[in-house]
């Protein structure tokens, strides 16, 4: 237990008697990130965090205060400002606040392998440094590199009904970029992890291994000829998944959204409340979940940032919308079921209804048969840019890999993959879903959202997907 942990528990004592609702959120952080380019090591980089938000909830108000002073007399000061400001919101507030209904939960959630010891930074360098080394000495590979970076945090939520929720976890973010260019166009193939575990993630993953094969094929890419235009069928790969799933259903589908909170900053969402229950937002093959279980995925946990229990919730089954994404505040407003997804980015910023694990569950085929079932198509792999409306609806997405599948068989590379459509139609036309096989667990290190902007991990995963006839097209050389 830290010394912060224990000042807060002293601090909540005093905090029993009160009869309005109390509950403090200590965030300790610790990220360090190292790379290595073009074999040479990068200064590294060690971030630490400390600091507490108090919330109260007075006479239907809630209110605010964050301090970095986790002394006894620093959480006092900060109690007393939460305080004053949800009195002064009486009859200038628009909404009134639920009641928070803990009632004493216990709860520890731990990452996988925890206790296992992490590589010290001179290990990790050599690693890194061993990595960078097996891209080839090609002169048209003109920059390379090798990145870990290592979040460990500990979160502790108390409040005065009793409850107390430590949250331990351990993210990894390992990731390998080459860029090609030979005197007129340049290309980049990039390999990436985001997980919750322990040195495993990046020593299990053939770290090393990666860097030849992305090297590899960015030269390919040069070689290759633009992606032709017109209708075919697409198979995305779980890299490239995530981004349509992160992008075309997880921001559509955020209530605080839905309900305008975010149009100001962030956008709106094409989704509006009726749709719950009965919308056909994609096929039948199509179903969706909010699952905080996953081992390693990177944004699993037991309760969220306000202490609602997290349990597995299909978003959307067999294709028909069934809940969006809500903490309790966003449920009581719009009287619609949601999940345990308040979150907030550090311990200076409040909760608001974020993307935890948001995945697609798997389907019944395997590669072969996903690629034996196109005759007029291409493969598209790991996002190279994006742009999406406000209303997270007409999108236009473009990848890094591509390769053309013609009856049934995977054939030549193509470059700029490119494909655009609009996410009501989109997801309709998903005609078949890869099995655990073909599953990938990833995720994303920063989604923004929020005034103050928050920038918050995401976690996804996503099995090979095909989808029939879309608008695919090239870019220029």
């Amino acid at each position: 237990m830290s010394n912060a942990q224990s000042s807060l528990r002293r601090f909540m004592q005093t905090c029993a008697h009160l009869p309005d609702f109390v509950s403090l959120r200590l965030v300790e952080q610790q990220s360090h990130t190292l790379a290595v380019s073009r074999n040479v090591i990068e200064p590294p980089f060690l971030r630490n965090e400390c600091g507490v938000m108090v919330c109260v909830h007075v006479d239907g108000q809630q209110a605010f205060c964050a301090t970095s002073d986790i002394s006894l007399s620093g959480l006092q000061q900060a109690l007393e400002r939460a305080q004053q400001t949800a009195k002064a919101l009486h009859g200038h507030a628009l909404l009134q606040h639920p009641a928070m209904k803990n009632q004493g939960v216990q709860a520890h959630y731990r990452s996988p392998e925890l206790d296992l010891p992490l590589p010290d930074t001179a290990e990790w360098l050599a690693l890194l440094m061993e990595t960078s080394r097996q891209v080839p000495n090609d002169p048209r590979l003109v920059h390379w590199s090798a990145r870990l970076r290592v979040v460990q945090e500990q979160q502790l939520y108390l409040d005065n009904q009793g409850s107390e929720i430590l949250r331990s976890q351990q993210q990894l973010f390992p990731e390998i970029g080459v860029n090609a260019f030979d005197g007129q166009q340049s290309q980049r193939r990039t390999y990436q992890v985001a997980q919750q575990g322990s040195a495993n993630i990046v020593t299990h993953a053939g770290f090393m291994d990666e860097a030849r094969r992305v090297a590899d094929q960015a030269l390919q890419l040069l070689l290759a000829p633009n992606t032709p235009q017109g209708p075919r069928d697409v198979l995305l790969m779980p890299d490239q998944m995530i981004l349509q799933i992160h992008e075309s259903i997880g921001h559509p589908l955020e209530l605080d959204r839905i309900l305008g909170d975010e149009r100001n900053y962030a956008g709106t969402s094409f989704v509006t409340p009726d749709m719950f229950g009965h919308y056909r937002y994609g096929s039948e093959l199509l179903n969706v979940s909010f699952d905080p279980n996953v081992a390693g995925e990177l944004v699993s946990y037991s309760h969220d940032d306000e202490g609602l229990r997290a349990e597995k919730q299909l978003l959307i089954s067999q294709g028909i919308l069934q809940r969006p994404m809500g903490g309790a505040l966003s449920q009581a407003r719009s009287a619609l079921p949601g999940v345990a997804n308040s979150r907030a980015c550090s311990w200076n910023r409040a909760p608001i209804d974020r993307m935890a694990n948001l995945n697609i569950e798997p389907g019944d085929q395997s590669m072969q048969q996903l690629i034996g079932g196109i005759e007029h198509g291409i493969l598209m792999a790991t996002n190279r840019s994006w742009s999406i409306d406000d209303a997270r609806n007409k999108f236009q997405f473009g990848c890094e890999w591509g390769q053309l599948i013609e009856n049934g068989e995977l054939g030549a590379v193509v470059k700029n993959p490119n494909y655009r459509g609009i996410s009501s139609q989109f997801w309709r036309k998903l005609s078949a879903v890869g099995d655990a096989s073909t599953n990938s667990i990833m995720g994303t290190p920063n989604c923004g959202k929020g005034e103050p902007n928050q920038g918050i991990t995401v976690g996804h995963a996503s099995p090979a997907c095909v989808f029939s006839h879309l608008d695919v097209f090239g870019g220029q050389a």
